[in-house]
């Protein structure tokens, strides 16, 4: 059961009432105790909660007051909330318009005015079904303290607190639905860019050379008888050669192969809705010719 201030659910809201009753005076019996700053709606439309600002009499506090306790004077500009006392602001959670009101809260405020008001759902059938599974094979001899939850409860339970009636609220106009597209963001997933390593086995082929040395051995052409000292025999080193070889030479080096680059592209689509929307009209019964001026009937 979501809400909505009025100005958020209806731009054009000032068209439903014969005057704007956000900053009319809130009285008490014959004091006067603070203004009211804001109107809220639930998702039909329908009021359920004046914002009132208590001023001085609670310096600085914002509380919510069912609609139901309230009684609308549009001739003295005021809201009479008769028989709220000061108790019941004090136990009252303050109103943040930041914060969201779920069931929970609106349990809290309801328990503070129920007493009071006189309601057949106290606060304690909630607790009562929290705390004990409901026995479907007794029979229930107090149907007024059937348990709620949040899933079952309605504001028709507390008809004290929500009910609007022609002598307090003559002058409330008619609702009519519409539909409010909101967007909400939600994680639909997540992308993780990471690396591994893989290997591999590469071959690589190095031609290299080796010398050797080549001895040959002949019988010279001239051969003959030596000359005289050339014969001398010597033993020792007769010629030397160096002899070199290539070995291959194969290492790893690291290089830059491939640059990734990660970003977020937003894709835009529109998503169309369609809802079946209600709209309250009049209905008028007369009985015999009685003239009847209907004035502006808005569609």
């Amino acid at each position: 059961m979501a809400l909505y201030k009025i100005k958020d659910f209806d731009p054009d809201y000032k068209n439903h009432f014969e005057q704007d009753i956000l900053g009319f005076d809130l009285y008490s019996g014959n004091d006067k105790i603070g203004s009211v700053d804001d109107l809220m709606v639930d998702e039909q439309g329908r009021f359920r909660y004046l914002v009132i600002n208590t001023g001085a009499w609670i310096f600085g506090k914002k509380v919510l007051l069912p609609i139901g306790q309230s009684r609308i004077s549009f001739s003295d500009r005021r809201v009479y909330a008769d028989g709220l006392s000061r108790e019941q602001v004090e136990n009252l959670p303050s109103y943040d318009e930041l914060e969201t009101i779920d069931y929970d809260r609106e349990e809290q405020i309801r328990n503070v005015y129920r007493p009071a008001a006189g309601g057949a759902y106290s606060g304690q059938s909630a607790s009562l079904e929290q705390s004990a599974p409901l026995n479907m094979g007794a029979t229930v001899h107090d149907q007024s303290v059937a348990a709620y939850d949040r899933d079952t409860y309605s504001y028709d339970r507390d008809p004290a607190l929500y009910n609007l009636d022609d002598r307090n609220h003559q002058n409330l106009r008619l609702y009519e639905e519409r539909l409010i597209a909101n967007k909400t963001r939600q994680r639909t997933g997540e992308v993780r860019v990471g690396k591994h390593v893989e290997t591999e086995t590469a071959h690589v082929t190095v031609p290299v050379e080796k010398e050797r040395v080549v001895i040959e051995r002949s019988t010279p052409t001239d051969a003959g008888v030596a000359t005289p000292g050339a014969g001398d025999f010597r033993e020792g080193e007769v010629a030397r050669i160096e002899v070199y070889e290539e070995t291959p030479e194969i290492r790893k080096e690291a290089f830059v192969r491939e640059e990734v680059r990660v970003r977020k592209e937003v894709d835009r689509q529109n998503v169309e809705a369609e809802e079946t929307l209600r709209k309250e009209q009049l209905d008028i019964d007369t009985d015999g010719n009685p003239v009847i001026d209907r004035g502006d009937q808005r569609r």
